[in-house]
């Protein structure tokens, strides 16, 4: 097989491939921003008392704030999510003041 009939047929592996990973990077961007949209949107007083819910909150609300800001915004944007700033400084003087509580 000639050399560049191979260097084609990888080519088209990897382009193949590629197009794989960024299918899935935007379905990943798709449940990222769906997950950030439910944890702004959650209302921490209506949240059920059983710890493993509790637990799971926490575990998603400190994946997505871990999450880069700009991946962050890609996952917003993928989901046509509009933040809101007030809602989220509202949030998180509520979550200060509870934790000042405990």
């Amino acid at each position: 097989m000639p050399l560049t009939a191979l260097n084609n047929e990888e080519v088209t592996l990897l382009r193949k491939e590629l197009e794989l990973l960024m299918n899935e990077r935007h379905r990943l961007l798709q449940v990222a921003g769906a997950a950030a949209v439910l944890v702004a949107n959650l209302d921490t007083e209506t949240l059920p008392q059983e710890q493993d819910t509790i637990d799971a909150a926490e575990m998603l609300a400190e994946s997505l704030n871990s999450l880069p800001d700009e991946t962050l915004k890609d996952a917003l944007d993928a989901v046509q999510a509009i933040p809101d700033p007030e809602g989220q400084a509202q949030a998180e003087a509520q979550a200060q003041a509870r934790s000042a509580l405990d």
